[in-house]
Formats: C-alpha cells, structure tokens, sequence
C-alpha cells in the first residue's frame, strides 16, 4: 500500500520525502515499480492476444470502442484507452475504407409519390413498425449489378434483399415479398423508401396495400430522408464490397450472402444497438 501511494502521489511530492516519510527505501520502491512494470507488460501481452482475436472475428473492421465492448462482453477487464494504447503500438486497425455514395434511383416518373411518415425520425419501438429501403449498385465481371435491402428499422437487421442486372421493379417486389414471407407483419407496418420509379411503380403499391402495408417515401432530392438505408450501404462498401472481386454472379450471392446474413445481421455489434447485432438486438426484446 506506501509503494501504490507513492506511485500515486508522485506528480505532487518528490520521491525522497515520500519515502523518509512512509519509513522505507528508495531501492524497495524502484524494485516493487520494476515488478510491476513486468506484470503490466504481461497483462498487456495478454490483452493483446485477445484483441487479435476479436479484431480477426470482426474481419478485420472493428475498432477501439467496438473491440472494447466485445472484450467486456467476455467478462475481460479494460478501459477503451488501454485497448487503443496497445493497438496502436502493435499496428491493429480497423481497414474500413472512405465511404461511398449509393444513389441509384430514377425519381421523375408519372407514379404516385407517398407522403414522407417518417419526416427523419428514424425510431422504432419494436420489430415489424418500420421498414427501410434503398438500393446501390455493384460490379460483377465489369458489369453493373444492383442490389436492394429491406432493413427493420428497430434493430438495423437486413430481413431481405436481392440482386437484379436491370432497375426494373420486379427484384425490389421479389425483395418486399420475401420480407413478407419472413416476418409476417401485422397491418400498419410503414414502408418508407426513396421516391425512386422501382417503388412507386403500380406493383409494388398494389402489393404493398393489399398486405395492409402503408407506403412512405423521401422528399425529392433529400438522402437525409433515408440516412438509415444510405448508412447500411455505406458500411456495407467500406466493410465489405470494397474489398471484393466478384468472379462470378454466384460468387457475388455467396459473398453478400456470407456478409450480410451470416457477419451483419447475427455478428456485427452496433454502438446504436448498446453494442449488439440485430438479430441479438431483437432477441433481447422478445425475452423482455
């Protein structure tokens, strides 16, 4: 305990009162700050270790404050600067790249524009209230591919999406329809998207109220109006597309597959979701 007050107070009192004080030697102070030093560098070493662990299951994209949060999660005792501390020494960081811009849609079209329910509040007090999409393009063998989500907007979790060579409304209606299949929402469930040709278009408003579900869509020329969607693409090209070199369509499905259903939806913890997945997000909920 007089070596820890030492260690302490240092910055206040020199060295030699401190020690005349407490009746002890210098040499014993020294000795008991170069044991401790020797166990701090081998809690740091094992601290290490597992930030490599958890920066490896992450693929690679988390960092500081999401690893931080993965570690005390595991009953691992540490504080979000300790954890910066030793990655930076040792050279670990998050490889998410320079965001991107995701807007693909076609909003001059003769088709009825829903009103915007939202109006960029973007809450949702349990699973199946709100619904987001947007959609983004992708190459795939030096062609253009695009690729469409349906997000919950409770939990962020993608409950659907599909990938189409063409703009047509047909993959965003397949993608609504699977939504549907899965989730099985009750009427009054909202849909908000961007005013974009693909949702406006007859079948999808038709499918859409037939179900029960109530349509909602962007001010022209807001992307503030469908930020939720817009930041899922955007983590999903730094964390992922940008990576990637699709071979094939195939190999495209698997990947998104693999990244989306398998690392976002079930893995990936959200510093908005008090550091959860989706899928764990929503769980919690239900067992509430």
């Amino acid at each position: 305990m007089k070596y820890e007050f030492i260690f302490l107070h240092r910055s206040r009192f020199r060295l030699q009162k401190m020690c005349k004080a407490l009746h002890i030697y210098r040499s014993g102070y020294y000795s008991w700050l170069k044991r401790g030093s020797s166990q701090r560098e081998l809690d740091n070493e094992k601290l290490l270790k597992e930030i490599k662990q958890v920066h490896e299951q992450s693929r690679q994209i988390y960092g500081s404050p999401r690893i931080t949060a993965e570690l005390k999660s595991k009953n691992i005792i540490c504080s979000k600067n300790r954890v910066a501390r030793v990655m930076r020494k040792n050279k670990i960081r998050s490889k998410i790249k320079r965001k991107h811009k995701v807007t693909t849609t076609n909003s001059k079209h003769r088709f009825y524009v829903a009103a915007n329910l939202l109006d960029q509040n973007f809450h949702a007090e349990r699973p199946n209230q709100i619904w987001l999409s947007d959609i983004t393009y992708l190459k795939v063998l030096n062609k253009w591919m695009y690729l469409v989500v349906i997000l919950d907007l409770f939990s962020r979790q993608v409950i659907s999406w599909a990938l189409s060579h063409d703009l047509s409304s047909d993959f965003v209606l397949a993608a609504i329809k699977k939504a549907v299949r899965r989730r099985n929402p009750e009427k009054g469930l909202i849909f908000h998207s961007d005013r974009g040709v693909q949702y406006a278009s007859n079948d999808v408003a038709q499918y859409l109220e037939e179900h029960g579900i109530i349509q909602s869509m962007s001010r022209k020329g807001d992307c503030y109006d469908n930020a939720v969607s817009e930041s899922f693409f955007n983590t999903f090209k730094s964390e992922f597309y940008v990576f990637e070199n699709f071979v094939s369509v195939n190999d495209a499905y698997l990947k998104i597959f693999d990244y989306i259903d398998i690392f976002y939806n079930h893995k990936r913890i959200h510093s908005s979701l008090k550091y959860m997945s989706p899928v764990n997000f929503e769980k919690q909920f239900y067992q509430q």
